[in-house]
């Protein structure tokens, strides 16, 4: 049949099992969103407030439900608005296929009004990059971005697409959806070398990131932990692979990791790092990280190994499908000495104090677990909240924590949840954890979840001021806090009403309960507001370059 490009554009996404994509209208994309209007019985369009926040929401469907994301803008500022959210979504390898409008091919390279060359801006931040030009390359070049998007270390794909391709015609014949297959080939020494330096361990540990999350290969990990009792930490973007309550789970590694996953990782002799990058944030001391241990890596991409931490061995390929080549060969093993050091260290782990009088963060996240149950699936921003969150929630399943881990995007929360909430249809609650100056930055997403009547609940940590840069002054500048306090006046419960959404502000404990249960009968979205004092720390800290020497807990 012969159809125009946007109605091509159309097909292929309906054809690739796409039911939602995320964007803001243009006239460049004008003809796509024609297309979409007819196509709507098939595909539903969220239209954000701004692109980032479409960008983000986008990032977050896809971090939800492990499907591709769509975003769609138009030329010029519409594409470099996406900017952001591309190179989140890069950072944390997040599968996302964002459509660009663009000038007509006629007037490309003419400085015409909106055109940017998106492609040549967004190189560093995609796996790659697609460039329009005739309409009969367009259906299969669609197709070439959700395969390369989920295909080995998943990531985004851009496809610029001019005007005047969108209101070409040409034949389209339709094809299956395509269904990347990655397979893992490993050679038997190698996974022999691995297993002996498994079964050989003394002291093992398990290190694991977001590969293990990505290629859901939880069961496959837990199965290897249980078999040769290794204890187990995370880093963020693994949050929830593990269930808070399992005894191997020692909780968060790194900067405001516990003591334990720390002291752990210096007195192994075996670091088994599965699905991570060594990033700077856990291996704070390259020279340093796990210098009494062996480290074995396995991870999709063979440019991580040996990038931020020289390695020992390495197998590279799918996780989940290594781990299951791998379990067979690896012995049932107990290791009582190790895991009696590893109990005396946790007896000594920091924890905070309740305090009745005030909002101490911990609580409040506390009962936010307590009431939303563990359906819940939690959104952050970035800054002390996103910490918080990370050490207090009691994460009970992938793909229900979702922040920005890489790029550590202040403003990510909103329209991530917004995604996120579109995702389960409303069936899970959704709550938005983020601090003032996370939210203020894209705040405006209250509309779109107003709009379509989204049930997003966010909890707002107010403490003033910019609290992880002024935590970081407060340690490493000598009190000097210099553009840490804004001086905002912001009335929270106002401007959410304004809005057309519902606000609360509180002060102690049971006025936080009290509205954040009125909060989960919602039927739109709500936020709350909670004073907390400026001077509140993410504890435990080791600076930037330390070890767990270095470690600060007060």
């Amino acid at each position: 049949m012969r159809l125009t490009g946007a109605d091509i554009f159309a097909e292929v996404l309906v054809e690739q099992g796409v039911d939602t994509l995320f964007g803001y209208p243009g006239g460049a994309v004008l003809n796509l969103y024609d297309a979409l209007y007819k196509y709507s019985d098939k595909l539903r369009h969220i239209m954000t407030a701004h692109e980032q926040g479409a960008a983000h929401a986008a990032d977050g469907y896809a971090r939800a439900t492990g499907k591709t994301g769509v975003v769609l803008a138009t030329s010029g500022p519409g594409a470099t608005n996406l900017v952001t959210g591309i190179a989140t979504a890069y950072m944390d390898s997040i599968p996302m296929v964002a459509i660009t409008g663009n000038v007509g091919t006629t007037l490309i390279g003419r400085d015409s009004f909106q055109e940017v060359y998106i492609a040549g801006i967004t190189m560093p931040i995609t796996k790659h990059n697609f460039v329009m030009r005739r309409v009969e390359e367009l259906a299969d070049v669609m197709r070439d971005a959700f395969r390369i998007a989920q295909t080995g270390r998943k990531g985004p794909v851009l496809v610029d697409i001019p005007k005047d391709v969108t209101s070409a015609k040409t034949e389209f014949t339709p094809k299956p959806p395509v269904h990347p297959v990655y397979e893992t080939r490993l050679e038997e020494d190698a996974l022999t070398r691995a297993a002996q330096m498994i079964n050989e361990a003394k002291r093992p540990f398990l290190y694991i990131g977001g590969g293990v999350a990505a290629s859901g290969a939880g069961e496959e990990l837990q199965a290897l932990a249980r078999k040769a009792q290794i204890p187990i930490a995370y880093t963020m973007m693994a949050a929830g692979v593990l269930d808070y309550g399992d005894p191997l789970n020692l909780g968060l590694i790194g900067m405001h990791g516990c003591r334990t996953t720390n002291k752990a990782v210096n007195e192994a002799d075996l670091v088994l790092a599965v699905g991570t990058r060594f990033s700077d944030r856990v291996a704070l001391n390259g020279d340093q990280f796990a210098h009494q241990a062996s480290i074995l890596q396995i991870d999709i991409d063979p440019s991580e190994v040996n990038k931020n931490v020289s390695v020992d061995h390495s197998l590279v390929g799918d996780v989940r499908q290594t781990l299951q080549m791998l379990l067979p060969l690896v012995k049932e093993t107990e290791h009582p000495a190790w895991m009696e050091q590893i109990k005396a260290w946790q007896a000594q782990d920091y924890r905070p104090k309740d305090d009745a009088s005030r909002l101490c963060p911990h609580q409040v996240i506390g009962t936010i677990c307590e009431l939303a149950g563990p359906e819940a699936l939690y959104v952050t921003d970035v800054g002390q909240h996103q910490m918080w969150a990370t050490q207090y929630i009691r994460h009970v399943r992938p793909r229900s924590f979702l922040t920005s881990g890489g790029l550590g995007t202040m403003g990510f929360g909103y329209g991530a949840a917004i995604g996120a909430t579109v995702a389960v249809d409303a069936q899970r609650p959704v709550i938005h954890i983020t601090g003032d100056g996370s939210f203020h930055m894209n705040l405006n997403e209250a509309c779109t979840a107003v709009s379509y009547k989204l049930p997003v609940i966010t909890v707002i940590f107010n403490n003033t001021v910019l609290g992880m840069v002024r935590q970081w002054q407060t340690v490493f500048y000598g009190k000097r806090y210099s553009s840490t306090d804004p001086h905002r006046q912001t009335d929270y419960v106002k401007l959410a009403e304004g809005f057309g959404a519902k606000g609360y502000r509180c002060k102690t404990l049971d006025e936080f309960s009290a509205a954040f249960a009125e909060a989960l009968k919602a039927d739109g979205p709500v936020w709350i507001e909670c004073l907390i004092h400026k001077d509140e720390k993410v504890l435990p800290m080791i600076p930037a370059g330390g070890s767990i020497e270095d470690i600060i807990l007060e």
